[in-house]
């Protein structure tokens, strides 16, 4: 018999999918400086086309720097969104579609839809903090976007 999936409890899904959407906040205004409370200092992460990386400041350069100013309209599908939750509650795992919108080299909007798996540990006062990221585009959108917004804080 397969056991069931350790589905988060109200609790801990709530928190995470408001987790999720005022990160999405901070990748559409560009706000790097807002970000990094998100994140644990020693993330790592990856990505379509990047390497794993471990630490803040190379996920910032490595990922945010090469996507955030480039696309727009970012948000996590929340209602679609998974989230699982260790026994203790002290570990939580969100699996997550996305939106944006990217660019062609001729300034034409193109839909850039992606998933993303994010680890999470409990932080103090009850926050949650992301000790891992994977956001990789669908099959078939294109991983340049030409985008230039300005970054608003770093």
């Amino acid at each position: 018999m397969t056991p069931d999936l350790p589905e988060a409890p109200p609790v801990i899904r709530d928190a995470i999918l408001d987790w999720l959407s005022r990160f999405s906040a901070t990748v559409r205004e560009v706000d790097y400086r807002s970000a990094y409370p998100f994140w644990h200092p020693r993330i790592i992460a990856f990505g379509t086309v990047q390497p794993i990386v471990e630490g803040l400041e190379p996920f910032r350069d490595r990922q945010w720097e090469s996507v955030w100013p480039k696309t727009s309209c970012f948000a996590f599908r929340l209602d679609v969104t998974r989230v699982l939750a260790s026994a203790d509650g002290n570990m939580a795992v969100a699996i997550a579609p996305f939106t944006s919108t990217g660019y062609a080299p001729d300034g034409k909007s193109f839909d850039r839809p992606g998933r993303t798996t994010l680890i999470f540990v409990a932080g103090e006062a009850e926050r949650w903090v992301a000790v891992h990221s994977h956001m990789s585009l669908a099959r078939g959108v294109p991983a340049d976007s030409h985008g230039n917004r300005p970054v608003k804080a770093r």
